[in-house]
């Protein structure tokens, strides 16, 4: 598996840690970009941004956390080539890959249970696009927002 990046403000920062390990426990190669360190202060779109530019240009997947998960959501789908997804069930991480080519998936730091988040963490990783000529059209179509 290729590596993922991480990257939380402070609403997302300890759901992340927790993550950390657990992706280590997986063996799932990681790379956090940030914040490193708890900041009451810091603002989601750097760190969207950090994680967006790395998914992107190593072709990989990537988790943002901040409070809602609605904030690192538009930051990174600001970034071309991101879909930026933030489901709330197993079953929605699931067609964010298969239906939407999701490449990272934002998690609420407030709302999302370690336990939900690691479920559909799991998921999202392990599916793959499912290349139906109808799901290609829309992604095609996606492409040409401007």
């Amino acid at each position: 598996m290729k590596k993922i990046y991480l990257g939380s403000d402070h609403a997302g920062f300890k759901l992340k840690e927790k993550l950390k390990k657990w992706l280590t426990k997986q063996k799932i190669p990681f790379e956090d970009l940030g914040n490193k360190i708890y900041d009451s202060k810091d603002d989601y779109p750097d760190f969207a941004k950090k994680v967006a530019k790395a998914v992107v240009k190593n072709k990989t997947k990537g988790i943002l956390l901040c409070g809602s998960a609605q904030g690192m959501s538009i930051a990174a789908n600001k970034m071309k080539g991101v879909r930026a997804a933030i489901p709330f069930s197993v079953k929605e991480a699931k067609l964010s890959r298969e239906h939407n080519d999701a490449n990272i998936i934002c998690l609420s730091g407030w709302y999302s249970r370690f336990t939900l988040a690691t479920k559909m963490l799991k998921i999202f990783l392990n599916t793959s696009f499912s290349k139906a000529p109808r799901h290609k059209r829309r992604l095609n179509k996606v492409k040409k927002l401007r």
